[in-house]
């Protein structure tokens, strides 16, 4: 952990940051972290989301949550396969990448996303769940979609 002098900002790396998370989800807190890079576009872009985490609970196919990795630390990506206690994830803008772990390695489950910091998204919504859904559904075409999506300016273009 590093304090920077003059500053109220505590700089925690990644893997201190996600185990505090990690720690306060198991307390039955929720907890609010902001969204980063790109791999969840494009419902979720790093720099203007948030996602409001819970414990994990019940899990299924479409679920937002936030896993521990072995080799890989924390990532927070989609449930794309579940097959007993063994889970595939995806982030919404991977074109092949996958994680794979247990569903004891899930640390918490995204609720809700606030876009811009205010207007919140359920993220159980029928609604939500039918565009988690036919995304999943449309990835063989994801990186023509998102293509699309950066030109016709639905997408900043350095994200």
């Amino acid at each position: 952990m590093e304090k920077k002098k003059g500053q109220d900002r505590v700089l925690l790396d990644n893997v201190q940051y996600f185990s505090e998370v990690a720690r306060l989800l198991a307390e039955g807190h929720s907890v609010t972290i902001p969204a980063k890079g790109r791999s969840m576009l494009p419902f979720i872009i790093g720099g203007r989301d948030s996602l409001v985490l819970v414990a994990a609970g019940s899990l299924c196919v479409g679920d937002i949550v936030l896993a521990r990795l072995p080799e890989r630390g924390y990532v927070l990506h989609r449930v794309y396969r579940l097959s007993g206690d063994r889970l595939t994830l995806m982030g919404d803008g991977n074109l092949r990448a996958v994680e794979r772990c247990r569903v004891g390695d899930v640390v918490g489950k995204a609720v809700a996303i606030l876009r811009d910091g205010h207007r919140r998204v359920d993220c159980a919504s029928s609604a939500e769940r039918r565009k988690a859904r036919l995304w999943r559904h449309l990835l063989p075409l994801r990186r023509y979609l998102l293509w699309a999506a950066v030109r016709l300016g639905f997408l900043e273009a350095d994200l």
